[in-house]
């Protein structure tokens, strides 16, 4: 009886702490995947913050790109206003980047706005900004490939599901960006 006590008694210690760990490791997973969509949070705005300044550097130079303007104001109207998920803000994050890019191909065709230090600090400070959002969401990614597992797998999708742990959405490029791109020289 004495035995059959201790068995019981260290068999729930064991159970306890495998309770406790998985818990405790759902919880990094999380947090994780908050602090990854935080560094992709402080560059994206970052980026919005270079939105008006390149709009109005480029503007007086391509009038007849006002709709690019206006879409990438808008956007960044959108994302500032709170009103999305996570998920519907990176949807239009993801809008956002090849607007900045149709910008700076407009600057292409003028040699004077090409060569201005205002503008060329603001291109260099623009692709410094999108290669921290790169780097951002590979380890979002990453994050989310790590916690996704967890709540998935057996025996920790056990304790995922009792306390609520759900699967989070990649940050994934959208259709658009997926295509091939053609280049003419």
């Amino acid at each position: 009886m004495r035995d059959m006590l201790i068995f019981v008694v260290i068999g729930g210690g064991v159970f306890c702490a495998f309770l406790i760990g998985s818990y405790n490791s759902l919880v990094a997973k999380r947090n994780m995947v908050r602090n990854a969509f935080s560094s992709i949070d402080v560059n994206l705005r970052k980026r919005h913050d270079l939105i008006p300044a390149l709009v109005e550097t480029v503007k007086g130079f391509a009038k007849h790109e006002e709709q690019t303007f206006t879409r990438l104001i808008e956007a960044r109207q959108e994302i500032r206003s709170g009103n999305l998920s996570d998920s519907e803000r990176l949807r239009v994050e993801e809008q956002i980047g090849p607007g900045m890019h149709r910008l700076i191909a407009v600057a292409e065709d003028y040699p004077e706005l090409k060569s201005s230090d205002h503008f060329l600090h603001l291109q260099r400070t623009l692709n410094e900004v999108e290669e921290q959002i790169s780097a951002a969401r590979r380890a979002y990614n990453a994050a989310v490939f790590e916690i996704n597992n967890s709540i998935e797998s057996y025996p920790s999708n056990l304790i995922a599901n009792a306390f609520g742990f759900q699967c989070h959405d990649f940050f994934e490029a959208d259709a658009d960006s997926r295509g091939s791109v053609n280049v003419s020289l």
